[in-house]
């Protein structure tokens, strides 16, 4: 099985080039998929036409790689708990408009059906598709704005999150299930290149959402998340999410309301989303009763992750010592790892993330899809050669192999995972 390239009219037709085998991109190569590394794409995925790209196929007949001239290129959006293993490659024309941030996954056509090279990598069934009751969610997201009709952090995740953006995390807390958003920074210390919240005007794309303009008060926070530690199946709360800054600007205000949280419930999991960069806040939250923590990076490699954070007033050395300090006090431990293709998996990568691991003792890794432009992202980190790569699926087997206790996944873990069986206890 070597599913066939696709292609897209440019008025919103996907066709199939029988002609053309799909190939994969790793950094700026375009490479041979293997069988093993195909699945159906799945439910929640969705497919984009490429502009200014022509796709790169290899050749039915003669085994040779060229262009589908046929029209533009096609990608594949996986949905959560899915890791791409190769990106859609393409040759860029020289007008091309910079793709919008989203992940952008080689796909092609097998059987009547759409293929994606990918694992499942997460069990936790929480953001399927199927699993979300528009008429909950809708009857929901009223009860919680009627019932705090003077809270703007509800009226915000509602109305904003949930309504507008359909955010996954919002619309679960709609039908009052699992991981709680709790956005609380409308700043932040870093100056992302690819940021979902925040682009400066001059820039060739466009934030995906708006950031949080306000500061929640521990009150507005205390309010809804106590019911929901109280209520909700395997329950936590999370700071830090995509429509907001970083949270640990904020952390005075989340230190007070998890004390008062716990005041009210011991109930459930306190999780922060964060870039690691203040360890002394870091260590208050602890103090605090802060159960977990996760930190995004791009990269193990601080040559690779500061062009991309571009960070105000913080080092790299500060996440690795934030992981430290949350292991110290016991806590669970995460990286929401950016996985690109041909930098993730390059040997020195690999390297750096192995000292990273044994470093901190870091619990979990999240494989998460790089949701942005691939030419745009090398460009503006300066990578023009990406060294020697071994494939994502195998440096994902070597990493397991060497850390046996570190766990794989996509989503914070509840604490009756984090204490209890890992693999078995999930929503569902």
């Amino acid at each position: 099985m070597t599913p066939y390239i696709l292609y897209s009219d440019g008025e919103g037709n996907i066709f199939e080039d029988t002609s053309l085998y799909t190939t994969g991109r790793s950094g700026w190569d375009a490479l041979p998929i293997e069988e093993a590394d195909w699945i159906e794409l799945p439910d929640g995925g969705n497919l984009y036409e490429l502009p200014g790209r022509k796709g790169i196929g290899i050749d039915v007949k003669t085994g040779e790689m060229r262009l589908c001239e046929k029209g533009w290129a096609v990608a594949a959006f996986i949905p959560p708990a899915h890791t791409g293993l190769y990106m859609a490659a393409y040759e860029t024309e020289k007008d091309a408009p910079t793709l919008p941030l989203f992940c952008y996954t080689a796909a092609g056509w097998w059987d009547d059906k759409f293929y994606v090279p990918a694992v499942r990598i997460e069990n936790d069934i929480r953001q399927e598709c199927e699993g979300y009751d528009d008429k909950q969610i809708e009857t929901g997201t009223e009860y919680l704005l009627k019932t705090y009709p003077h809270n703007r952090l509800v009226k915000h995740l509602m109305e904003n999150c949930c309504l507008t953006y359909n955010c996954p995390a919002a619309r679960n807390l709609a039908m009052g299930r699992w991981e709680c958003p709790v956005p609380s920074s409308p700043a932040c210390n870093a100056n992302c290149i690819g940021c979902i919240s925040f682009q400066p005007i001059e820039e060739t794309i466009v934030s995906t959402q708006d950031r949080l303009t306000f500061r929640p008060t521990p009150e507005e926070i205390v309010e809804f998340t106590v019911p929901h530690l109280e209520t909700a199946p395997f329950p936590l709360i999370s700071f830090g999410q995509g429509c907001e800054g970083e949270p640990l600007l904020m952390w005075e205000t989340i230190r007070d309301s998890i004390i008062e949280i716990r005041k009210h419930t011991q109930k459930g999991s306190i999780n922060i989303n964060t870039n690691g960069s203040k360890p002394d806040a870091v260590k208050a939250l602890c103090e605090a009763g802060l159960n977990s923590m996760r930190v995004s990076t791009n990269s193990a490699r601080e040559s690779v992750y500061t062009p991309y954070y571009r960070p105000n007033n913080y080092v790299f050395a500060d996440l690795i010592e934030s992981l430290k300090i949350v292991r110290s006090y016991g806590g669970w431990t995460s990286i929401n790892y950016f996985v690109f293709p041909g930098m993730t998996d390059s040997i020195e990568e690999y390297e750096a993330l192995r000292k990273l691991i044994r470093e901190t003792d870091l619990c979990m890794i999240q494989w998460r899809n790089f949701n942005i432009d691939p030419d745009w992202y090398l460009g503006k980190i300066g990578v023009t050669e990406t060294g020697e790569c071994m494939g994502v699926k195998q440096l994902m087997e070597l990493i397991r192999e060497e850390f046996p206790d570190l766990k794989f996944g996509y989503f914070n873990p509840a604490i009756e995972r984090i204490k209890g069986n890992f693999e078995v206890d999930f929503a569902h």
